[in-house]
């Protein structure tokens, strides 16, 4: 019986190893197998592709990949564009079954199909043609290398596995460039115990990073929470937010705060940030145990009941008003002609 196998694609931007029978840059995308790296030019080596194009203009530059294991191994060879995960923010590539509509429709190599030898390496040119209506701004994308080879798992219901590096792109169309940030769906939970001071109380606040603008950013972002009477109860720059936002790329993250107030109403506030840029977005949340809670309103309508109850007995009766009686014609009986002498 045949295994179902599902094709997955893991692409390995930045992690560096170091074989000593192929010289491989530092700086190049590599998952031990084998490597892909931008051509150095005489200067200076490059850690990624770092190009600046009109509207119409075409690039030309070359992609080396290297081999670090002793079997030949076939790559393909693509163009792709780039985003942000919904995960956590970090770089990722289009697979080659996905539509492609800025660096990976417009950069093409001159070969899709490449055989690196064992501890070898080729280089490989490719054009970069920028459509006469590209926006202005950041398209950053990769130049992945697909290997042929379905690693195979164990098991009656195995997992295919294709693995692929990509040395990445960062293309800058010329034009305005606009930097903006947003802060969207803003979001509080917020536990803490039955009883007030027998436990511990976090807040979990979930929001979206939306790049609005046309360039990368490397955004910060500062929780602020006050309570009654606007006394500061927070105020720190939040942790694990991407490095590098895509324009146009959404990103979920949350924040936890513990220790927050158990009794209190508190106005929890973020800014987003980043050169040229600035938005903040605001959300409330009331700090209260339900056993306050419940107490509170069976207080309340306790009050309220006993009050209508005296005011019920201490009410006067009012008197009724007898009706006017009302005046009847005295009714005088017809005489008929029969009766009349």
């Amino acid at each position: 019986m045949r295994k179902p196998y599902a094709l997955l694609l893991s692409v390995f931007l930045v992690l560096p190893a170091f074989l000593a029978l192929v010289a491989t840059p530092s700086y190049a995308a590599d998952n031990g197998s084998w490597s892909v790296y931008p051509v150095s030019s005489r200067i200076a080596a490059r850690p990624y592709f770092y190009l600046s194009a009109d509207p119409g203009q075409t690039l030309r530059d070359k992609v080396t990949v290297a081999n670090k294991t002793g079997d030949p191994l076939t790559f393909r060879l693509y163009a792709a564009d780039a985003y942000n995960t919904a995960r956590d923010g970090g770089f990722a590539v289009r697979t080659l079954a996905e539509k492609q509509r800025g660096v990976g429709a417009w950069a093409r190599p001159a070969r899709s199909r490449i055989t690196v030898p064992a501890h070898g390496e080729v280089t490989v040119p490719f054009t970069l043609r920028v459509p006469e209506r590209a926006e202005p701004g950041d398209h950053p994308g990769a130049l992945v290398a697909l290997d042929e080879r379905i690693e195979k798992g164990s098991g009656s219901l195995s997992v295919g596995v294709r693995r692929a590096v990509a040395a990445r792109v960062y293309l800058r169309v010329g034009g305005p460039t606009v930097p903006a940030l947003a802060v969207e769906k803003v979001r509080l939970t917020h536990h803490q115990p039955l009883v007030p001071g027998t436990g511990s109380t976090v807040a979990t606040v979930s929001y979206t990073l939306h790049n609005t603008g046309n360039v990368t950013l490397n955004p910060k972002v500062r929780l602020r929470a006050e309570g009654l009477f606007g006394r500061t109860l927070l105020s720190r720059e939040l942790t694990g937010i991407p490095s590098e936002l895509l324009p146009g790329q959404r990103v979920r993250l949350t924040a936890s705060w513990h220790g927050s107030p158990q009794l209190d109403r508190c106005d929890v506030t973020l800014t987003a940030s980043a050169p040229g840029t600035k938005e903040s977005a605001s959300v409330s949340f009331l700090a209260l145990p339900w056993l306050v809670a419940v107490l509170a309103v069976a207080a309340a309508t306790a009050v309220v009941v006993t009050l209508r109850v005296r005011r019920a007995r201490v009410r006067p009766s009012v008197p009724v008003r007898p009706s006017p009686r009302v005046r009847t014609t005295p009714f005088r009986p017809r005489s008929s002609r029969s009766a009349r002498p």
